[in-house]
């Protein structure tokens, strides 16, 4: 191989680091491309949003989640370096430092240079300082290896009482996954309903649908204490509320960009701490530097401003269009519209597009519109409710946001609001959209439409 072969380091082995490493190896060769990645864990592009499930039993096996093992990618000619850390980036010298976490080069540390370099760091998981955070059985679940360490201590460990710190996605997920093992189940949640990314409205239905499902439900409070038993052991969670059994703790509460590298080197950081980047993921002022997934910060296309949004499916695209445009292409990555689907049990939750407060914070003036209406033909056997609901701009009508709780077939349906919202429609025209019909799939004006013509209402009695 040619020594003037260009070499393309990536920090983080996961989806996005992985996808931009993979895509550039299929436009560019080993004769004309070396391309080293770095991965503090044992893992690389495995399914994160796939770890409740697998907790809770509906994934029977963790190599289940992995799309491709550290091996497999070496075989594609990726030097891949697992439980490496990269721990200083140096942008003057085009170069990264790294240190080995396991094996007989155990704390060796090198430089590494580059000419084409991608971040791809993820996001780290909230975890505040309290009392007994660190304790034996409480657990954050943002890796396989978190994953793995949950399911030794579940296994390892008496007693049937469960707390999820945290009502968000991986909160209520979290929550399922428990009541399927058959613990006794409490989420204590700093809101004042479950699911703050949705309207408080819409979260009392997440909120009544948990409470039936037996979880207990503990709103408005923050933990101020994780207490521990004589052996060190977790054995209870403290609030402001109350006092509440755990024999095991899981820890909910969001995540946050992983940027301390990029912050260390001086690379432009948005106002959730995550990278900023241009159209094609490349870091702004840094012609040889691109940064995508969890660790980025991302263009709202419903408020035009930049926002955090940590999904595999954002991280996924990010890597595809960095890999493309290191490999010699052209890709960009627009932006997204916020959209997410979660369950808990048989019930659906799913939103995109702006909340209420996301709409007064920009400055946006709105009406809102939420119906009651069936996943079938209400006469079709199995028909389940659904509840929508819409916002829509003052006066020029625009879709803003749509969220829906429901069970049968509810969460995927805020698809239809995303491509809308994508394309900057109005309610009135998502009106007309020909969307598919029959008795065993929907009543003859789907959900999202019956949404949409009590929001064209709402708008006309406003004023136009």
């Amino acid at each position: 191989m040619s020594d003037s072969r260009e070499r393309l380091v990536v920090v983080g082995g996961d989806a996005a680091g992985m996808s931009a490493a993979s895509q550039a190896r299929r436009l560019k060769g080993p004769d004309e491309l070396e391309i080293v990645a770095f991965e503090r864990g044992h893992f690389t592009s495995y399914s994160a949003c796939g770890i409740p499930y697998w907790v809770g039993g509906q994934v029977s096996e963790r190599d289940e989640l992995i799309a491709r093992t550290p091996q497999e990618h070496r075989e594609r000619a990726i030097d891949l370096r697992t439980r490496t850390e990269v721990v200083a980036i140096d942008p003057e010298r085009r170069r990264v430092r790294s240190r080995v976490l396991d094996g007989p080069g155990r704390g060796t540390e090198e430089w590494t240079g580059y000419d084409k370099l991608v971040i791809a760091t993820g996001a780290r998981p909230v975890r505040p300082p309290l009392p007994g955070i660190d304790a034996p059985g409480v657990h954050g679940v943002q890796t396989l290896d978190d994953g793995q360490a949950l399911l030794d201590t579940l296994e390892g460990t008496p007693g049937r009482h469960a707390v999820v710190v945290g009502g968000g996605y991986i909160g209520v997920e979290m929550a399922e996954a428990m009541i399927n093992r058959g613990y006794e189940v409490t989420v204590v949640n700093r809101g004042k309903e479950p699911m703050s990314t949705l309207d408080p409205d819409m979260g009392r239905l997440v909120h009544d649908a948990m409470s039936w499902l037996g979880i207990t439900m503990v709103n408005d409070t923050e933990v101020t204490e994780i207490r521990t038993g004589d052996d060190g052991q977790v054995r209870a969670v403290v609030t402001a509320a109350g006092e509440y059994p755990a024999d095991v703790v899981i820890l909910g509460l969001g995540v946050r960009p992983e940027t301390g590298l990029a912050q260390a080197a001086g690379l432009p950081l948005g106002a959730y701490g995550g990278l900023l980047t241009d159209l094609g993921m490349r870091v702004r002022g840094h012609d040889d530097i691109w940064a995508g997934g969890d660790c980025v910060e991302v263009l709202d296309l419903v408020s035009g401003q930049e926002r955090h949004v940590a999904l595999g499916t954002h991280a996924n695209k990010h890597g595809q269009i960095i890999g493309t445009n290191v490999g010699g292409g052209y890709a960009t990555f627009p932006g997204v519209v916020g959209t997410a689907v979660s369950k808990v049990c048989d019930l659906e939750i799913a939103r995109t597009g702006l909340r209420e407060k996301d709409a007064r914070a920009v400055g946006l003036r709105f009406v809102t519109a939420t119906i009651e209406s069936t996943s079938r033909a209400g006469y079709y056997p199995g028909a389940q409710l659904m509840t929508v609901k819409m916002l829509a701009e003052h006066r020029t009508g625009r879709l803003l946001g749509v969220q829906i709780v429901g069970r049968e077939s509810a969460a995927k349906r805020v698809d239809i609001a995303a491509v809308a919202l994508t394309a900057g429609m109005t309610v009135e025209q998502m009106t007309a959209l020909d969307l598919g019909y029959a008795p065993p799939f929907s009543p003859v004006w789907d959900p999202v439409l019956v949404a949409a013509r009590k929001a064209v209402r709402e708008v006309r009695e406003a004023g136009w």
